[in-house]
Order: structure tokens, then sequence, then C-alpha cells
């Protein structure tokens, strides 16, 4: 008895078929690697972040002690009578500013456009000291007008003072090289140059309608070494530190934080609007680029040209194959499509009915009814019905249709 190729696909594995229904212990040992890589790379991402968090740990803040903190500066503006307050706030830091006063903002450029603009108010008449460090571009523009940032830093971290300024000519070299900066005013003093480029610049306060010159200036420091514990006590920082921030009895120390509400207040502002120009440029060169790859990987460089197989695969696994398929999607349909579709294609050979209309009802039923004396209605549900409703069904119909089969080759 001859069975189409496609009817054993049709059939349900058995219970311990491991190639339809794989274990526990097929499952665990298929995926343990895979499993066991993603461990690892948690585990080593929790390493780096925790090794990261404790690397700026407590920054710039006056009451750390660790390397990068700066409560060294802090102890000794205490001994010299210099109160320092630390504030997180953009509203407690509007509120401290006034002429015995000094500001030092920790992070300039953390700061949104709408923060930066209220701060420049409070502190433009205020009369006291603002020192900013190593301000770059996005804060120059509105905290310290006519100052820019230059692209590249400075690779001389210990510098000469090269100024009049009385504070740095006290101090001598210091620890200020990083940030470069130019000036467009003519008050400025520009302090501690690098290759003709300054990274302190002080600006005093610009005078009022009558020309009268007002109190107070702006200190822009380009690297916040001087301030840290562990460079305190080289060359001449402390001395640069203490001059520039114990210059009023009171100094707030600006600690911007991601907390402060004032940070979320973008007014009207939509969400585009939050986006700068050049992430809408950028990511319309990604789509540019991801349609042309696109149209490049899709092309067909002329019609497929078959090839020959390296092994050679059984009928019977192929079949298996397949079966595994269709059981995995419940594609009944689909296996019993494959099923009539093979049956008939060898029916109509046997009948006298061209390959070409072996799939034609008017063509192949007439035929085949005149072969076997058997009912029309019954050969056309049975090669042209509807799919079965269930797995039973389907081995009936593959059943069936090897019995139509093996009668119509009967001499």
């Amino acid at each position: 008895m001859t069975t189409a190729p496609p009817a054993t696909d049709a059939h349900p594995a058995s219970p311990t078929g491991t190639s339809v229904s794989p274990t526990a212990r097929q499952v665990w040992t298929r995926t343990r690697g895979i499993l066991l890589a993603l461990l690892i790379l948690l585990a080593a991402g929790a390493a780096i972040a925790v090794i990261r968090s404790g690397a700026d740990h407590g920054r710039l803040d006056p009451r750390s002690a660790d390397r990068s903190g700066s409560r060294a500066v802090a102890e000794l503006l205490h001994d010299r009578g210099v109160s320092t307050r630390v504030v997180t706030t953009l509203a407690a830091a509007r509120a401290a500013t006034g002429p015995d006063t000094t500001l030092l903002v920790a992070s300039p450029d953390l700061l949104t456009e709408p923060q930066q603009r209220t701060l420049r108010e409070a502190i433009r008449d205020s009369g006291g000291r603002t020192l900013l460090v190593a301000p770059g571009t996005p804060s120059l523009g509105i905290l310290a007008p006519g100052v820019h940032a230059d692209a590249a830093t400075s690779f001389d971290s210990t510098l000469a003072p090269g100024c009049a300024l009385p504070a740095a000519r006290r101090a001598g070299p210091a620890d200020t090289g990083g940030l470069r900066y130019t000036t467009d005013g003519t008050r400025a003093d520009l302090c501690y140059p690098s290759d003709g480029l300054a990274t302190l610049v002080r600006l005093p306060a610009r005078a009022d309608a009558r020309g009268t010159a007002r109190p107070g200036d702006t200190v822009v420091l380009g690297a916040p070494d001087i301030l840290y514990n562990d460079r305190l006590d080289d060359e001449g920082n402390a001395s640069l530190a203490l001059q520039l921030l114990g210059s009023r009895p009171h100094l707030v120390w600006y600690l911007p934080s991601l907390s402060d509400g004032s940070a979320t207040d973008t007014g009207d502002r939509t969400f585009f609007d939050l986006i700068p120009p050049g992430w809408l440029w950028g990511t319309l060169q990604l789509f540019v680029v991801a349609a042309l790859a696109a149209l490049w990987r899709a092309r067909r460089l002329g019609p497929l040209v078959p090839e020959k197989l390296p092994v050679a695969i059984r009928a019977s696994e192929t079949a298996e194959g397949r079966a595994r398929l269709y059981r995995r999607t419940d594609a009944r349909d689909r296996a019993a499509d494959a099923l009539r579709s093979t049956t008939r294609t060898r029916l109509a050979p046997l009948v006298g009915v061209p390959p070409a209309r072996a799939h034609t009802p008017e063509a192949l039923l007439p035929a085949l009814s005149a072969r076997l004396d058997g009912d029309g209605h019954a050969l056309h549900t049975l090669l042209f019905g509807p799919a079965p409703g269930d797995d039973a069904s389907l081995i009936a119909l593959a059943d069936r249709l090897d019995a139509l089969e093996s009668e119509v080759r009967r001499p």
C-alpha cells in the first residue's frame, strides 16, 4: 500500500517522542548556557553600577570627606569665620543671594534653561559673588554673558596665574586646567592661561544706567580640582579656593538636584520643544539610512537558482518536521490541504485527467466516479471538503485518502 508523504505529518507523535514534546531535562540542557550568560551579564552590570555610583558619591559636596568631596575647604572657611550653607533647590539659592554672600554653583550645566534665567535674575543685582564651577556652553550664555567655552580642554592641570587679579597672584600656580574660555568684555580678568586661553575668568558686575559701577562679580572656574579634598594641599589650590570663596562672610553652596520642582517646570513648551534640533535631524538621517538598507537588502539579483542540498534527507524526516510544525500551530487545515492535494495529483494520471486539471472538481470527480462507480458527492467531500475539526478527524481523513488511492490503483 502506498501512502502520500504528507499523510505522515497528520499523525500525532507518540507520548514519549522527544521531537514533539521535549522533556524538562532537554529544555534545561538547551537553555542553561543562555541562562548562565544572562546571569553573568546581570552580575557584571550590577558590579559596574555599584562601582560607578560609589565613585561620584559626595562629589563637590562640602559635607563629604571623600576624595572628590569638599569638606576640607569648608572647614578651612569655617576657621576663618565664613559660614557655609548647602542648598539643593533653586528657591533656596535665590533666597540666599545678597551682597554679603558668595553663591557657588557646583554644576551649572545641570540646570534647565528656565532655572538658569531665574538664577541669573537673582544674582544680577545681588551685589555678591557668584562662582560657576566648570560651566560649559549650555549655561554660559545665560549665567555669564559674553564668556564662551572653547571646544578643547587644557592638557596641563597646574597653571601659572598670568594675570593681575590679586587672589590669583597671591595663590600662585594652581590646578585650574580644564575648560578654557574667551570673553567679549574688556574689563574681565583672564587668569591661568593655557595656550592663550584662560581657565579662570572674573567678570565684574555691569554698570547701571547712570554708569555707576555695581558691587559683586561672577567668577568662572574651568576645573573643580582646587575644591577637592585630595587636591586642596597641592600647589596654591587652598589659597585660591579660600580667596575666591571667602571674600564674603556667608557662602551658599548650591548643588543642583533632580528632585528640585523647578527642574521639571517647562512652562508651555511641548515635548518636541524639549528635544534638541540635532536629535530630530539625526533621527531623520537614521530613517533614511534604514530605508536605503532595506532597499539594498530587498533587491532581487535575477531569478532564483536551484541548488542541491549538501546532504540527503530522508522523506520521513521531512514529513515528520512538517508534522511538528503543523501540530505546534494546530494547522489541521494546512495538513488536510497537503494530504488532499498530493492525493489528487497522484489520482489524476490514473483516471486519465491531465495533471494541470487535477485540482479541478469538474474534471477529476467525473473520471473518478466512472472508474469506481462511486458517489460523486462523497468523493467531492473527501477530496475537496472542509478541514477536519480535530486530530482524530484528520487521521480518519488520511486513512480514507489512502484507501481511495489503493482502490484506484487496484487492477
